[in-house]
């Protein structure tokens, strides 16, 4: 039952296809009895060339038609693996970065300063540097503006210029301030020796609290 239902479009496509197959057969019927004569009436030396040459021929067909396609098949999937191994480990690392930013966030977070009218990061960044440090030491203590951040959050900063100090005194500042009980941290420091005592420094230095914006 099975066999003869599969044969049914067998047979119409047989037949439907016969007038072509016919008329190719009557145009090639002839070339190829033509060519048969001539081959027989070859001499054995020149069949045997005709052969190398088919054979040639018909490695070259292989070649373009079978064995060229496949590795540019084979190139191309190779390609297409190494470009999702590339778009996955960059996407493993946004996703590290990610996690990671939101790592700093919340310890930001949880490292405010209270935002009310009392608090003076100028205030508190200079009552610690007065603690150790002569008034002639402190050349200058500039309040940043402002930037608002993300997570709702916005970065308090002032900019110090300190001179002549010793490594000790340098010392002494950079854990007070970070030691403080108010969460203060340090963006920048730049030390410059003195000219005109080598044991002496000039340093620029940037302190920063964050605080919730509003």
């Amino acid at each position: 039952m099975l066999k003869n239902y599969l044969n049914q479009p067998l047979d119409r496509i047989r037949k439907a296809a016969a007038p072509h197959v016919a008329r190719v057969r009557s145009w090639a019927d002839p070339l190829y009895a033509q060519g048969r004569a001539r081959y027989e009436r070859l001499e054995p030396r020149e069949r045997v060339l005709v052969q190398i040459a088919a054979c040639f021929a018909g490695l070259l067909v292989l070649y373009n038609f079978l064995y060229f396609p496949v590795i540019n098949l084979r190139e191309s999937l190779n390609e297409t693996v190494e470009s999702r191994r590339q778009d996955l480990r960059e996407a493993h690392r946004l996703t590290a970065t990610y996690r990671q930013l939101k790592i700093d966030l919340a310890a930001a977070e949880r490292r405010t300063v209270p935002r009310d009218r009392n608090f003076s990061l100028f205030s508190v960044v200079e009552s610690t540097l007065t603690k150790n440090l002569e008034r002639d030491r402190i050349a200058s203590i500039t309040p940043g503006a402002e930037k608002k951040i993300a997570g709702g959050l916005t970065q308090l900063s002032v900019e110090l210029k300190l001179t002549n100090l010793s490594l000790k005194q340098l010392a002494d500042v950079l854990y007070d301030i970070k030691t403080l009980s108010t969460p203060i941290g340090i963006s920048t420091v730049h030390i410059a020796r003195r000219s005109q005592d080598s044991h002496s420094y000039d340093v620029d230095m940037t302190c920063f609290a964050l605080t919730r914006s509003g």
